[in-house]
């Protein structure tokens, strides 16, 4: 299945996500907390490195997707006939940055998992051992720990947290393609990057925000799809 990636702006209005009350507030785990103080202050000098992470993320979810379509695991009637995407769409007005792919997806206990706290064995390793990099370049001679960051970063799939770097809050709506899971609709998972984050159910009636406009079809409102994620910065 190939996959395509596609991108669109326009300098107009852009209507927010709905904002749920009933949205829970979660604390990041401390480990967490301590990757986000790293991510953002110490591992890229390049700050422009956060769009490949991100796209990187979006490429695995297409994979992750390619494959559980082979094991019969995903549901819906295009999962067969739909293209594998990532969209990437701009807004000058709003100033938000949208990373949109139709791939895997997440359920709400996965969006908790996977963003509020490093579950991988041996995150707390790869922590300390970017606290102990930092450390050292600081003290070098202006030695940077760059390229050694830069190959472990991957390994561990913490790329996302650079997305703060840039942005002063970031949001990511999701909806898991998993047919034990699809059905609970999608859930948004926002944050600042100030130790805690909100999780909230996203109402599935919500019509898309942009009549008419090709470009930005799919940049707010419902999952075009009913799965996949969606990465609003700004």
């Amino acid at each position: 299945t190939a996959k395509t990636m596609r991108m669109g702006g326009r300098v107009c209005g852009f209507r927010q996500f709905s904002v749920d009350t009933s949205a829970e507030t979660m604390e990041f785990q401390a480990e967490t907390r301590k990757l986000l103080d790293i991510v953002t202050n110490s591992i890229y000098t390049d700050k422009e490195v956060f769009i490949r992470e991100l796209i990187s993320n979006s490429s695995d979810a297409l994979e992750k997707y390619r494959y559980r379509q082979v094991t019969g695991e995903v549901t819906g009637a295009d999962a067969e006939s739909s293209p594998l995407e990532i969209n990437i769409f701009t807004d000058e007005v709003a100033n938000t940055l949208t990373i949109m792919d139709n791939g895997i997806g997440m359920s709400k206990e996965e969006l908790i998992a996977n963003l509020g706290t490093i579950a991988r064995s041996g995150s707390k390793n790869f922590v300390d051992s970017l606290s102990e990099d930092a450390a050292a370049a600081a003290a070098s001679d202006g030695g940077s720990s760059q390229s050694a960051s830069d190959g472990i970063i991957g390994q561990f799939g913490v790329g996302f947290y650079s997305s703060f770097m840039v942005s002063d809050t970031v949001a990511v709506e999701s909806q898991s393609a998993l047919a034990t899971d699809n059905a609970a609709g999608s859930h948004k998972w926002s944050s600042d990057g100030s130790g805690v984050f909100q999780i909230s159910a996203v109402p599935a009636a919500e019509p898309p925000a942009v009549d008419g406009d090709d470009a930005m079809a799919g940049a707010t409102g419902a999952l075009p799809s009913a799965r996949g994620s969606r990465i609003v910065m700004q």
